[in-house]
C-alpha cells in the first residue's frame, strides 16, 4: 500500500535513476543506505515503483512530456504502470495535481513502436527481426519479471534431492525446462539463510547461463579457462562439471568481482579453481598458457540487453556508440582467448545481448580471420546432452520464447 510518507522517497529515487549515469540497483542500494530507517514495506514500494518507471519509461515520459519532473514521472508510473487504485492515489495528491493526473489517465496511449515495445529506436533497428510483431513480442517478454532460477551443485547433491529439500522447507520449486541441473522457484523467496544455500548445494543462476556452461562441456582432469569470470557463477558450474579435478582458471580484470567469487567458492567445495587477476586480455599470465587449454569460455563484456527484465535501465544507459565500442573489445578478447586453445580444444563465445552486432557478427568475423577454427552446431551438442532445445547452430535464447535471460553462444573448435 502506497503511503504519503513514501512519496518523497520514490520521487528522490526516480530523480536519481533517470539521470541514467549509474546502474539502477546501485542507485537504489545507495539510497537505502542513506535512509536506514525505511521499513521493509517502504523499501518494497519504493523499489517496485522505481523499477516500474524504468520498465515503462518510454510510455510514462511520453505521457508527462514536456515537463518530465521526477514527481510527475512518479505519479504517472503509479497511475498508469502500477495501476494504483485512483481513490487511494488521489488522497495522496496535492490539490493542483488531481486534474493533471486525470488528464494523464485519459490521454491516448502513444502508439509508436518504440513506446509500445518499451525499446529505444536504436535497439529496434539492430535486432535480427525488427518487424513490428516480433518487436512487440520481445518487448512484452522483457517487461515480465524474471523467474528465480537455481543451479544445483552436483558435487554435493542431485537435483531430485534438492527439489525435495526445497519443497520440504515450504518453497514452490520445479525443474527448469531445459537445464538438467536447474530449479525454478515461484516468487522471490530469500535464500541467503537457507541451509542448502549456506552449504553450497544451490546457487542462484539463470537457466540460460547454466546452458552456456553446459556447452563448454568441461570434463574431469582437463585444463579449462573462464576468460571473463566476473563473480564466478559459470566458473562454479564448470568446476562441478570437472568434479573438482584438473585445473580451472578464473580470469578477470576486476579485483572486486574476483573477491565476490571467494565466499561462493568456499561454499562450493571446489578445490580446482585458480582465480587470476589480469590487467587486460594480453596479460603475461595468459600468454604462458597458450596452446595448453582444453576448453575456454569467453562470456564477453556486452551491452547486457538480454537482461532487461532485471536491469531495465540498460536500454537507456547503453547506446549505438557504446555498443560499437564494445564490439572492438569483444573481437580483441575472443582473438586473445583463442590463443589458449590447444588442437581439438573448444572455445565458447557468449554474451547476454540480443544484438547480432555483438553476437553472430563477432563470430563470423573471427572465423573469417581464423580458418584454424570451425563452428560446432550448438543444437547438436545440446541434443547429445538430451536437452530438447534447438535454436540453430548457435544458442540464441530470448526471454519471450524461452523464459530465460537473452543469451547467445557459439561453440568453436580448433581443428586437430
Amino acid at each position: 500500500m502506497i503511503t504519503q510518507h513514501q512519496l518523497p522517497h520514490i520521487e528522490a529515487v526516480i530523480g536519481r535513476l533517470v539521470r541514467f549515469d549509474r546502474p539502477a540497483d546501485a542507485v537504489l542500494s545507495g539510497y537505502f543506505r542513506e535512509n536506514p530507517k525505511l521499513g521493509s514495506n517502504d523499501r518494497h514500494e519504493i523499489a517496485e515503483t522505481a523499477f516500474a518507471c524504468l520498465r515503462h519509461y518510454g510510455r510514462v515520459s511520453a505521457l508527462v512530456a514536456p515537463k518530465r519532473t521526477p514527481r510527475r514521472l512518479m505519479l504517472a508510473t503509479l497511475a498508469c504502470a502500477r495501476d494504483i487504485n485512483p481513490e487511494v492515489l488521489d488522497r495522496l495528491l496535492q490539490d493542483n495535481e488531481r486534474q493533471w493526473l486525470d488528464g494523464v489517465r485519459a490521454a491516448p496511449q502513444p502508439d509508436t513502436l518504440s513506446v509500445e515495445s518499451e525499446l529505444p529506436d536504436w535497439v529496434i533497428e539492430r535486432l535480427a527481426d525488427p518487424s513490428p510483431d516480433a518487436v512487440r513480442a520481445l518487448g512484452a517478454g522483457l517487461m515480465q519479471p524474471a523467474p528465480l532460477d537455481l543451479r544445483v551443485n552436483t558435487l554435493k547433491m542431485k537435483r531430485d534431492a534438492a527439489l525435495a529439500a526445497l519443497r520440504d522447507s515450504g518453497l514452490a520449486a520445479e525443474p527448469t525446462p531445459y537445464s538438467p541441473i536447474g530449479i525454478r522457484l515461484a516468487g522471490k523467496p530469500a535464500l541467503n539463510k537457507h541451509p542448502l544455500f549456506l552449504d553450497g548445494a544451490i546457487e542462484v543462476q539463470d537457466e540460460g547461463s547454466q546452458l552456456l556452461g553446459i556447452l563448454v562441456g568441461a570434463r574431469r582432469g582437463e585444463m579449462v579457462v573462464d576468460f571473463c569470470a566476473g563473480a564466478g557463477g559459470k566458473t562454479l558450474l564448470l568446476g562441478a562439471m570437472m568434479a573438482s579435478s584438473g585445473r580451472l582458471y578464473a580470469f578477470d580484470i576486476s579485483e572486486k568481482r574476483l573477491s565476490n567469487l571467494k565466499p561462493r567458492l568456499a561454499r562450493s567445495g571446489l578445490s580446482n579453481v585458480t582465480p587470476q587477476l589480469i590487467t587486460n586480455e594480453n596479460d603475461t599470465r595468459i600468454k604462458r598458457l597458450a596452446g595448453k587449454i582444453d576448453r575456454v569460455l569467453v562470456d564477453a563484456p556486452c551491452s547486457g540487453l538480454g537482461t532487461l527484465r532485471r536491469n531495465p535501465d540498460l536500454k537507456y544507459r547503453q547506446s549505438a556508440k557504446s555498443v560499437a565500442e564494445l564490439n572492438d573489445i569483444q573481437a580483441s578478447i575472443l582473438a586473445s582467448a583463442a590463443r589458449l586453445v590447444k588442437a581439438g580444444g573448444r572455445l565458447v563465445y557468449a554474451t547476454c545481448s540480443l544484438l547480432p552486432q555483438e553476437n553472430r557478427a563477432i563470430v563470423d568475423a573471427f572465423l573469417a580471420a581464423h580458418p584454424e577454427f570451425e563452428l560446432l552446431p550448438a543444437n547438436q551438442l545440446l541434443a547429445e546432452q538430451k536437452i530438447a532445445l534447438d535454436t540453430g547452430d548457435c544458442l540464441e535464447l530470448q526471454p519471450h520464447l524461452h523464459n530465460t535471460d537473452g543469451f547467445f553462444a557459439a561453440v568453436l573448435v580448433r581443428k586437430a
